[in-house]
């Protein structure tokens, strides 16, 4: 099987400080911001596995009242994402419509609450909070190093690893929501499920507060150590792949049923099943995303015709095909 199609990559246009790009669709003559906001943006260099479109429009907000503003002004229909590092995602060819939101430096920012509580920017990778709370003597957070992601990413998706997720930490977290409006959640409103929650769509995870427990430093750096080494043992990290791809039906493990379906290795064009961990999907170094997603899907359809269980896509796929 082959899938000829080359992504396109629109021009590109900056807008810093008040004079900006005008949105094809803003209810204002013109949306000011003081971050950076990117017309026809290529998103292939933010995803880990290098290939897919551009976004309409690119935002990095320069502060919380710079992205509350942004989206007050937006007009209601235009569709908004948030971008974290863009390792558990597929970037259709043909791009994404609307604005695409990108937490920089502004959100990274780690305060401590309390004996055994953080404060996390939105923006903050796993690696950093669970480097920040190993200093402090703060443990229950390792299992973040494992999880190649920012706080707002995994708080979404109940990001999880060696045997912890995010629901075992989370005590609250701040939103805002595509009205701009900001809004507290305590954990419990999440509805936490596997590799799920209730926030609402379109909604930007701009802060997140867990709670750990005290530990030795020398301890928790021991068990980040570990971590570390079992990825890099297992998973293909040095390659252009999107992580973990279908989540692990009840009673199973994907990697295991992708493997007994006899999908190691399988290649479609320029993309491949891994051949270290049957539950990656590695760009060559030429596929296209529709390639990508192509394969995962007769990955599925392998398994579902050798086990009769059907693999769920835990990768998020946006935009439209080329």
């Amino acid at each position: 099987m082959s899938i000829t199609q080359s992504p396109s990559v629109p021009s590109e246009v900056e807008g810093h400080g008040a004079d900006v790009p005008r949105l094809r669709s803003a209810r204002t003559d013109q949306v000011k911001v003081r971050g950076k906001l990117k017309a026809d943006a290529p998103l292939a260099p933010l995803v880990w596995f290098k290939s897919g479109g551009a976004a309409q429009y690119l935002f990095e907000p320069a502060d919380l009242d710079d992205l509350t503003q942004f989206l007050r002004d937006l007009d209601p229909k235009e569709p908004v994402m948030a971008l974290g590092l863009g390792s558990n995602m597929i970037v259709r060819d043909g791009g994404v419509p609307g604005v695409v939101v990108r937490l920089g430096k502004p959100f990274a920012k780690i305060t401590q609450l309390g004996p055994t509580t953080i404060e996390c920017g939105g923006g903050a990778s796993g690696i950093l909070v669970s480097s920040t709370t190993r200093d402090r003597g703060i443990a229950g957070l390792e299992f973040l190093r494992g999880i190649p992601g920012t706080v707002g990413g995994f708080v979404r998706m109940n990001g999880g690893a060696y045997g912890r997720e995010v629901s075992d930490i989370l005590q609250s977290c701040t939103l805002v929501l595509r009205s701009g409006e900001v809004e507290e959640w305590e954990a419990e409103q999440l509805a936490y499920s596997y590799r799920h929650s209730e926030l609402p769509d379109q909604a930007v995870v701009v802060a997140a507060r867990f709670e750990g427990v005290p530990g030795d430093p020398k301890v928790i750096g021991a068990e980040m150590d570990r971590i570390a080494a079992a990825r890099e043992e297992s998973q293909p990290l040095r390659s252009r792949t999107g992580g973990s791809t279908f989540k692990n039906p009840p009673g199973h493990k994907a990697w295991a049923l992708i493997d007994g379906s006899g999908c190691r290795g399988l290649t479609l064009g320029g993309a491949q099943v891994s051949e270290k961990h049957c539950n990656f999907l590695l760009n060559l170094g030429s596929a296209t995303s529709a390639e990508i997603e192509a394969l995962g899907e007769e990955v599925r359809r392998r398994v579902m015709a050798k086990t009769n269980i059907s693999l769920e896509w835990e990768i998020q796929r946006i935009g439209v095909a080329g």
